[in-house]
């Protein structure tokens, strides 16, 4: 009597645990079939556009700079560097410079050493200063940047390093050059898609890159009081820049 009495007590723990087990299952295949819907392989059509703009440039960043060689001392060094650079200074700004564009970017002193009978020795010092000058606003003669170099020149600069020029708002011709990167991305994506018989859907990543940005411009040897630079009148013409910029792009295709 009392084993017919646990019998059904058994039976529905048997059933129970049937139960339990199916619903784990079906939770797991569940899980298992949401895991492929959402990590299913998506077709991809890659591309790389390219972009280009010119402009004329309005500001140019000339590098100056006074190489004081084979002094007695530090200190005779030094003030002949600074002896030089009073004069360059008020040359700089009466050539139209304000003394907020004219900026120091290297001063430096160090022993110059020769060598006698495979020996070392001090034959002197040495001292240099770079600086940089910023023209704003010139004509499409460049006819100030020329009158800062020679007046430069003239006053005890030695060295000229190169020239940048550049435009104020360079970030409107980026964004140029950027749009037709892009046009010509979603173009050559297009074409593609359509020799594969698929259709372009929406972008999925993309990143750009400058190819192509404003490049020094090197005047003769280098340097200044001889040749082209401090001979009165340098030339030096300005022409037009380009940007080129290239942006790669992810398209899903369908």
């Amino acid at each position: 009597m009392e084993g017919e009495n646990m019998r059904p007590m058994s039976d529905h723990k048997i059933i129970f645990k049937i139960l339990a087990l199916l619903a784990i299952t079906a939770i797991v295949i569940v899980a298992m079939l949401r895991d492929r819907i959402v990590n299913a392989p998506q077709w991809q059509v890659t591309v790389v556009g390219e972009g280009r703009a010119t402009y004329t440039p309005d500001i140019a960043i000339v590098n100056l700079g006074v190489q004081v060689d084979k002094s007695y001392s530090a200190q005779a060094a030094l003030a002949t560097l600074n002896a030089k650079m009073q004069k360059i200074l008020p040359a700089i700004a009466d050539a139209g410079i304000p003394k907020e564009d004219i900026q120091t970017q290297n001063y430096s002193l160090y022993t110059q050493y020769d060598y006698r009978d495979n020996i070392s020795y001090v034959s002197g010092y040495n001292a240099n200063q770079q600086i940089s000058v910023k023209v704003r606003n010139f004509n499409s003669d460049n006819e100030l940047v020329s009158k800062v170099i020679d007046a430069a020149s003239k006053a005890g600069v030695n060295q000229v390093s190169g020239i940048t020029f550049d435009l104020s708002n360079l970030n409107d011709v980026n964004q140029e050059a950027r749009v037709k990167a892009i046009e010509d991305a979603r173009s050559k994506a297009q074409g593609l898609a359509q020799a594969a018989g698929v259709r372009l859907g929406k972008i999925i990543s993309w990143y750009d890159n400058i190819v192509q940005q404003p490049v020094p411009y090197t005047l003769a040897d280098g340097k200044g009081g001889g040749g082209m630079v401090g001979a009165g009148g340098s030339q030096i013409p300005s022409g037009e820049n380009e940007i080129i910029i290239q942006i790669g792009v992810n398209y899903r295709v369908k």
